[in-house]
């Protein structure tokens, strides 16, 4: 069974090209409209989509994930549900996803159930942002198993000798992050980030991708001159909110992305 994400990143080196990679809350407004934005961002120029599972206490999460996560419990979307929307989404497009979940809906579900299910439903890898590779020796041998990426954090405060750590357990892509604090658009990023980017770059072949904070058309082109990819959340979902109850959001949201998407491809 091949990986999705580890064949993307095969795909744009060959071409010369970064990752563009969104996170949307899944089932915020609706897991129908989930379903349509995966979809859609495909042809917006989309290289691989992050499903955050809604969580009571999203700890890595800013204001913005926050609301849309209790947007999505409000309307009773559960891990089974999400699974069953990415096997819907599976059947229209080959768009690798990656789901971000807290460890606290996958305990619940049980690991390995939850691994299995998840790649027999079409998930490609998954972040667990409160899952530190120091206690996911089992997840790890699990998830290698069923040929699921699991992807880890490196950030400002890493530490080199825990870098080393993280670069050898992760798989599919390492998610840098690019700011000491949790998820939400901003105007400005911290300019020491090349030089952290530089030295993980060192110890891993594994593709290096900077989320948290990525806003901007401008932001998206720089940062992509020094990673392999560009994260990008916040400030979709509340291009999401901003539409919602309109009938064109999906188209709207596609258009909003495709801006953003298209500043890799100049």
């Amino acid at each position: 069974m091949t990986n999705r994400i580890e064949n993307k990143f095969k795909e744009l080196r060959a071409r010369g090209k970064k990752a563009f990679i969104t996170f949307i809350t899944a089932g915020d407004p609706s897991l129908k409209i989930t379903e349509a934005l995966a979809v859609a961002f495909e042809q917006a120029g989309v290289d691989i989509l992050e499903l955050g599972v809604p969580f009571s206490d999203p700890l890595a999460d800013g204001p913005t994930i926050q609301a849309a996560s209790q947007r999505a419990l409000h309307k009773k979307v559960t891990l089974e549900k999400i699974l069953d929307t990415v096997k819907k989404i599976r059947s229209q497009t080959h768009l690798p996803i990656a789901l971000m979940t807290y460890y606290n809906p996958v305990l619940h579900f049980g690991e390995e159930r939850f691994i299995r299910q998840a790649r027999e439903a079409g998930v490609d890898g998954v972040i667990v942002p409160d899952l530190p590779p120091e206690e996911a020796g089992n997840w790890i041998k699990i998830a290698r198993r069923n040929n699921l990426s699991t992807i880890f954090f490196l950030s400002p405060t890493t530490t080199s000798k825990r870098l080393k750590r993280i670069v050898q357990v992760s798989s599919g892509f390492i998610y840098y992050v690019s700011i000491a604090g949790v998820t939400g658009a901003r105007k400005d990023l911290p300019v020491e980030i090349r030089d952290k980017i530089r030295l993980a770059k060192r110890h891993t072949k594994t593709p290096i991708c900077v989320g948290f904070g990525v806003s901007t058309a401008a932001q998206v082109k720089s940062l992509a001159q020094m990673a392999d990819g560009v994260i990008v959340g916040s400030a979709i979902v509340n291009e999401i909110q901003k539409n919602s109850g309109k009938k064109d959001l999906v188209k709207n949201v596609a258009r909003f992305v495709s801006r953003l998407s298209g500043t890799l491809s100049k």
